[in-house]
């Protein structure tokens, strides 16, 4: 019999450890928290030192049962869960309610190989309550911002609706950004380009303008650069200088969190949810063979960039082995975590480096294989030399203006070698033009002068890569929490991903602006940062949770008060007359989306769908289709005569989607 129970989050992660550990040993699954605060009131006692109120989980009383049983008569338990806050105050929680007698140890490794997780075992420790205050004090700080907040929402928008502290933040960064694309205005601007080659050449080079009368050009209209357009072409163009240098393209370093769902996102088009989600699957292990369940990279929740002696020489020690000594650094590259990094933690790289992706791709699904080979070959790369360059430049002369050509050849591969970066690298220097060998003096040929009309752009959308980033640069949220605030901000409707790219729904507008009128402090990107980071000191130990959440809740009760004072009910109004009672119409805010409702509601109950105007295709049908939302807050078409017609699509054919939606529908019981 088995004297010790170990217990971790998920069933593939007791899989991969079982195998690691010996028949004295009994692997479990919590499934991950198995206590919380209640779901149908607060549950934090604001009056006594804002004391949590722990229930367990429904869903995992059955677990705490099993887990209760399978630890009568073991002399010890070993709490194995991921090494964060989170994990930590699952252990806390398993602590409290496996109270057997037995002696419980914390257990704690960053890859889940046979030596990490066998030394985690010969030196447990015990639980960090630091970690826990740290996780307990947000918790209770989302819990007091969601619980207070909802009710105001529902006062004045609609029922269903939710805030959350974080949440809401990112929101408004989206909504401010949107704001600004719109009252962008273009701004004009020319560019001038030569066509030039050597005199007995067939060879054609680009140069582009780069001075006028030593400074740089500023050609605002079409009349400016025809006039200047014009006048060169009467002037002799000559090469004045020849330019060489040399460029390091250095590698960058192994993956942190953000960088990973950064990198996932613009090299494989994977949202940041899908990312850790595949993540998690090869932290936790799989199945590789006759090798049975494997973990392939260490944990990928982290902000460091710290990786272990043992790792880096394994890398080194690879590529000697398979690029040459050449590509080898003299000593292993060293980078910089950014403050406040949990430097106890490593960056996310591959458990075993000598596990090149090709050798187990027969093993992994098509989306696993091509994020583990993201990580593999981040890496790799961090410790091999740098890509040299040479960068050449050919300065030419035209009348009192001068032109610019830049060519690059590569002269040293470097970290490059790896895989095909070299091939699909969107360096700048790889997509220079060759330059021909010219001398200085060198009259050249022009065969064309273009002029180029521009427009200055408005900043970009958001795309997942570039919230998390900013999320990152700005203090909002920490590693684990970037993928959950994308998830929540479309599952709520506040905002939407179109073709990779955030647009803020009209509720998502309407919400941010009450909250910023009423909460500007709770709103403020500076003051959840500065939050942030005292939480990072509770864990710590330098700062006490209590007073964490007293610095917090003393203001934020204060705006509370007037907000309730002052808000109002906003409803939208349209030129729809209820069928019913002969009331306006207005337009409301659900869990599913938009839809109208009688002004005169609870009294009169008549509700319809905003349809667009898109005739249901399914034959013999007369009704249009209504833009609905999942549970999980995915948009797709349904037919205004639900439920007898149950036609159903994930977009609107392509000529319908630039058109309004409108005004059309039946009456759909459903919606309240």
């Amino acid at each position: 019999m088995a004297k010790a129970l170990v217990i971790v989050e998920s069933p593939a992660k007791a899989r991969t450890i079982n195998k690691f550990l010996g028949e004295d040993f009994t692997v479990c699954a919590s499934g991950g928290h198995i206590m919380d605060l209640p779901k149908r009131k607060m549950g934090v006692d604001v009056e006594h030192g804002f004391q949590p109120e722990y229930i367990i989980i429904p869903a995992r009383k059955k677990i705490i049962s099993q887990l209760k049983k399978e630890a009568k008569g073991k002399e010890s338990i070993y709490l194995a869960a991921d090494p964060d806050r989170e994990g930590e105050a699952i252990c806390w929680h398993l602590q409290k309610n496996l109270n057997t007698g037995a002696a419980i140890y914390r257990v704690i490794f960053h890859e889940i190989t046979e030596s990490a997780v066998q030394e985690a075992f010969v030196h447990p420790g015990s639980i960090d309550m630091h970690k826990v205050q740290a996780q307990q004090a947000r918790r209770i700080l989302d819990r007091l911002v969601g619980y207070s907040l909802s009710p105001l929402l529902w006062k004045k928008i609609s029922r269903g609706l939710s805030a959350g502290r974080v949440q809401s933040v990112a929101v408004r960064i989206i909504v401010e950004r949107e704001r600004e694309i719109g009252h962008f205005v273009p701004q004009e601007y020319w560019e001038l380009e030569a066509q030039l080659k050597k005199k007995l050449a067939s060879e054609e080079f680009c140069a582009k303008l780069d001075k006028i009368d030593g400074n740089k050009p500023e050609i605002k209209n079409k009349d400016q650069a025809d006039k200047i357009v014009e006048r060169l072409r009467k002037e002799n163009f000559v090469v004045s200088d020849i330019q060489q240098k040399e460029k390091k393209r250095n590698p960058q370093g192994p993956y942190t969190t953000s960088k990973l769902q950064q990198d996932a996102f613009n090299q494989l088009h994977f949202p940041a949810g899908k990312t850790m989600r595949i993540a998690q699957q090869l932290y936790e292990g799989l199945e590789l063979g006759k090798e049975g369940s494997v973990g392939l990279i260490t944990y990928m929740r982290t902000d460091s960039v710290r990786v272990s002696q043992t790792a880096l020489q394994a890398a080194r020690d690879y590529i000697a082995s398979t690029f040459g000594k050449e590509y080898l650094p003299a000593k292993p590259a060293q980078y910089k975590s950014k403050k406040l990094a949990q430097e106890a933690h490593e960056a996310i790289r591959p458990a075993l480096p000598l596990r090149p992706p090709e050798k187990i791709n027969e093993y992994l699904n098509s989306d696993q294989y091509k994020l583990y080979s993201l990580i593999w070959n981040k890496f790799i790369t961090s410790q091999m030399k740098p890509a040299i360059y040479l960068i050449n430049t050919i300065l030419i002369t035209a009348g009192n203006c001068l032109f610019k050509a830049t060519g690059s050849s590569l002269k040293f591969v470097g970290f490059l070698k790896v895989g095909d970066l070299a091939s699909n690298s969107s360096s700048s220097e790889e997509k220079k033009q060759v330059l021909p060998l010219v001398q200085k003096g060198e009259e050249l040929t022009l065969i064309k002068l273009a002029a180029l009309q521009h427009f200055t752009q408005p900043p970009p959308r958001f795309s997942d890569a570039s919230l998390v980033k900013i999320l990152e640069e700005k203090g909002i949220g920490r590693p684990s929490t970037y993928a959950p605030i994308i998830q929540t901000i479309i599952y709520r409707d506040y905002v939407r991903r179109n073709k990779g790219y955030f647009f803020p729904t009209e509720l998502g507008f309407t919400v941010t602006d009450m909250l910023t009128q009423y909460f500007p402090k709770i709103l403020d990107v500076k003051f959840t940062a500065m939050l942030e980071e005292e939480l990072d000191e509770v864990e710590e130990g330098k700062l006490d949770w209590v007073k964490v959440v007293e610095f917090f809740y003393q203001p934020f009760t204060k705006e509370l008060v007037v907000a309730q004072k002052k808000v109002k009910k906003e409803e939208v109004p349209t030129r729809e007359i209820c069928q019913l009672c002969g009331r306006p119409m207005v337009i409301k805010w659900g869990r599913r989306g938009r839809f109208l409702s009688c002004s005169g509601f609870p009294e009169c109950k008549n509700a319809r769908s905003i349809t667009t105007e898109i005739r249901c295709p399914q034959a013999e049908c007369q009704g249009y289709l209504v833009e609905r939302r999942t549970k999980r807050g995915r948009i797709f078409y349904g037919c205004s005569n639900y439920p007898q017609c149950t036609y159903t699509a994930n977009q609107l054919p392509e000529a319908a989607t630039e058109q309004q939606p409108t005004i059309n529908g039946k009456e759909d019981e459903q919606i309240h």
